[in-house]
């Protein structure tokens, strides 16, 4: 069925051109203040540090240089970039996030599809694979992989989200052909079998840098316990939750508990990753990749006194705040919302699952395979 374009969609595309044409401009008309001062400052410059394993970037006047050692970073003259994500950073990608899920409503509404939650089913691995990929880009750091700038680039935040999407938007217009051309009884099962294809060369991968480098390492009980962990809590969750509070999955049903399973695996691995890696066989415990876990982590041992931190960690934390908010966030989810838009409905329950379960799966990943 052809849907004639709706004054949303154009609105939508004028956004993007609008948006586009300000920050290219801007870039060409005022290098340092938009380009340096932005976009390489907190977006560009920390992919670009991160891709050659530096400490930091610095931008002066359109010289790139990189820079290995932390206190040459701050002594540093002209724009600094560091690797990783900084508050600024995180709001854009969350606008960017909200803004681009629109333009999927309306890319799924022309396919048709998106209406049921067997679509975030379908999607499921795509999350898994996400994470998995980005832990490639870490294993890249070891030295022994055979990804150089720029291709390790596009396995870095947040170029990584567009390489992911972009994969995932081939597997879903591939599927609904397979589907409307009657080579499948429906596009999920195809969607998913993509997603599962990408996450096991993924890991195949990964297991292949076991063999080859010496500082990749297997250790499965990581992924083990953090699975243990996320099922035996998202059980007792929802147990509780169809007992004591049946109108909180009153619009999702199972579909929330995949969605809080998500968030639980984000929490799980960062306990097990950060406080007890190396009670677990690594070398040592992992350090926090985002500012929130970061901040948690010492909240938690400037809060607490230093004998119950070293006995229990400092990370745990994390989990509790995990499990209330996506458990708080899926009871949004009401029955009305659904019926009202269901494509939208379903597709931000597949972001609220990507943004838990892709980095739970990176950091589970990275305790496994210990990078």
């Amino acid at each position: 069925m052809r849907f004639p374009e709706t004054d949303a969609e154009r609105a939508w595309t004028a956004v993007l051109g609008v948006g586009l044409v300000a920050l290219v401009g801007g870039s060409v008309v005022f290098p340092d203040r938009v380009y340096g001062g932005f976009v390489w400052h907190y977006f560009w410059g920390p992919v670009y540090a991160d891709a050659h394993s530096a400490a930091c970037t610095v931008w002066d006047g359109g010289a790139r240089t990189l820079l290995y050692e932390n206190a040459r970073c701050a002594t540093a003259s002209g724009i600094v970039a560091e690797p990783g994500y900084t508050l600024v950073s995180e709001v854009g990608y969350a606008l960017t996030l909200v803004f681009m899920l629109t333009g999927v409503v309306f890319l799924i509404r022309r396919l048709g599809v998106g209406e049921e939650y067997s679509f975030l089913y379908a999607l499921f691995p795509f999350t898994l694979f996400g994470g998995a990929l980005r832990v490639v880009e870490d294993a890249n750091d070891t030295g022994a992989s055979a990804l150089h700038y720029p291709l390790n680039a596009f396995l870095i935040s947040p170029v990584i989200y567009f390489t992911v999407f972009a994969l995932t938007l081939v597997a879903l217009l591939l599927a609904v052909w397979l589907a409307r051309a009657e080579y499948a009884a429906s596009y999920e099962r195809p969607l998913f079998a993509f997603g599962a294809g990408f996450l096991a060369l993924t890991l195949a991968y990964l297991c292949a840098l076991v063999v080859v480098d010496p500082a990749v390492s297997f250790h499965p009980v990581f992924t083990v316990l953090t699975y243990a962990i996320a099922l035996g809590v998202t059980a007792a969750d929802y147990w509780l939750l169809t007992r004591y509070a049946p109108g909180a999955l009153s619009g999702t049903g199972v579909a929330g508990a995949v969605v809080i399973f998500g968030h639980v695996i984000d929490g799980a691995s960062n306990v097990l990753a950060l406080d007890f890696g190396q009670e677990l066989g690594l070398p040592y415990d992992l350090t926090p990749k985002h500012p929130v876990n970061q901040f948690i982590v010492e909240f938690t041992r400037g809060t607490l006194p230093a004998s119950v931190t070293e006995t229990i960690g400092a990370a745990w934390p994390f989990l509790l705040v995990k499990i209330v908010a996506a458990t708080f966030v899926v009871s949004l989810f009401d029955r009305r919302m659904y019926e009202e838009n269901p494509r939208y409905t379903v597709l931000l329950l597949v972001a609220v699952l990507a943004v838990g379960l892709g980095p739970g799966t990176r950091d589970m990943l990275r305790a496994t395979f210990g990078v």
